[in-house]
């Protein structure tokens, strides 16, 4: 089964000569732009599975054009940057990046993203029954198990769950998980919603101090693995 299409947007030269290598040889077809406008072109004329989009471009920035690719464009979008604050990181996923990875990165955790990513957008949307490891979620039931063993949640804990589950491998930003579980007034209450994580951690971790599910992006939000 061939590989899915990837277009790089991004000004230096030598990251997408590294990019186009490195993703080539690993199955992968490779579309490049240099500029903003380019690539929203070829993804407009070409849409490709996923997109790595740099946000320091020469034209406009990569958050514009991210901005502007998601009022159509559905698919997987992978920020790679140099810019590593936390502001940044916040506002691209805000704004729908799928996934965030800073210059310099490693290629292997650059591809096993790009794996999940495209895993998880092609992932049957009728399928009713999420697993992830030892746990599994039934989204009609509303019932979650680990080792084949129901588990005792409160409705809350069971939203959280299943809004991480069905995000397996993206960081979800504080602000978009207290938006989507509580609403737009709790955006700022992230105590709050480590007090939720805490209690949902010690029913579906095997060492809650050491989480293998849901792991913490310092200062950002989480990913559920």
């Amino acid at each position: 089964m061939s590989k899915a299409e990837i277009l790089i947007i991004d000004d230096e030269p030598q990251i997408r000569k590294l990019l186009e290598i490195n993703l080539e040889s690993n199955g992968y077809k490779v579309l490049q732009a240099a500029t903003g406008k380019e690539g929203i072109i070829m993804a407009a004329n070409h849409p490709p599975e996923l997109i790595l989009l740099d946000i320091g471009l020469p034209d406009k920035s990569g958050h514009e054009v991210l901005k502007e690719l998601r009022t159509w464009f559905n698919k997987v979008i992978i920020i790679l940057s140099v810019q590593s604050s936390e502001t940044d990181i916040v506002i691209a996923l805000d704004h729908g990046a799928t996934d965030y990875l800073t210059k310099p990165f490693r290629t292997g955790e650059l591809l096993a993203r790009i794996r999940s990513c495209i895993r998880r957008n092609n992932t049957d949307e009728k399928n009713n029954l999420l697993t992830c490891g030892n746990l599994q979620i039934d989204l009609i039931a509303r019932t979650a198990k680990r080792n084949n063993e129901l588990l005792k949640l409160t409705s809350t804990e069971y939203n959280l769950l299943s809004l991480f589950a069905k995000n397996e491998g993206r960081v979800l930003t504080h602000q978009y998980i207290l938006k989507e579980i509580w609403g737009v007034g709790y955006q700022a209450e992230t105590q709050y919603l480590r007090v939720f994580v805490g209690t949902l951690r010690k029913k579906i971790e095997d060492n809650p101090n050491q989480p293998k599910h849901i792991i913490t992006e310092s200062g950002v939000g989480y990913r559920f693995n």
